[in-house]
């Protein structure tokens, strides 16, 4: 009787081990990257590498900035930037993004090379750069573009996306910025052609 007693004792004891319920694993919850927003220059001197990579031979012909739904464009700034390069050598013209941005509608932060096409030198679209002629960056485009109507623009919506490109003019031979008021040139409210002489005029 002794030993049926301290039989079943032992086995509340078991029992009563084994049904206490398991403790929740405590995890840290990540913290969302903040969003890196860079200007045109730093962006391109990033691409650039990536391109010669590529090919050596490679050289610009335009630097386009994209909007994302944590980052619109301000202070001459993006969150994501594209850059557009032709090789001669090889043929073909291949784009490359760089991207800051985690948000759903951006690339995935690094730098992601494009699909390559081909290149055709007479192609006024593709008119190559030599990379040592940008020398203006795209904050002082903005600024430049602020005194030409777009201070008007952000006093009454502060948050209107602005777009910026870059391209050379066979024309006036240089390095033209287009600072675009809007999500693209289609329905941009203002767009500023930003030259480098109407950037020292405002400096």
């Amino acid at each position: 009787m002794k030993k049926l007693l301290m039989a079943m004792l032992g086995l509340t004891i078991l029992t009563g081990c084994t049904s206490e319920p398991a403790k929740p694993v405590q995890t840290e919850k990540k913290q969302p990257k903040a969003v890196e927003a860079v200007t045109g220059r730093t962006a391109f001197q990033k691409l650039y590498i990536s391109a010669r990579g590529w090919a050596r031979d490679a050289q610009p012909y335009r630097l386009e900035s994209q909007i994302t739904d944590d980052w619109k464009g301000k202070d001459g700034k993006s969150a994501v930037w594209r850059a557009y390069f032709a090789s001669p050598g090889q043929r073909g013209v291949k784009p490359f993004i760089w991207s800051g941005s985690q948000a759903p509608d951006a690339p995935s932060p690094g730098i992601t090379p494009g699909n390559e096409d081909t290149y055709s030198p007479s192609n006024s679209s593709t008119r190559v750069f030599d990379p040592a002629f940008l020398k203006v960056d795209s904050d002082k485009a903005l600024e430049a573009a602020q005194k030409h109507g777009g201070d008007k623009i952000l006093q009454k919506t502060p948050d209107s996306p602005i777009l910026y490109a870059l391209s050379w003019s066979g024309v006036t031979n240089e390095l033209i910025w287009h600072v675009i008021y809007g999500t693209s040139p289609e329905d941009a409210k203002l767009k500023v052609r930003s030259t480098p002489a109407m950037v020292n005029l405002c400096e």
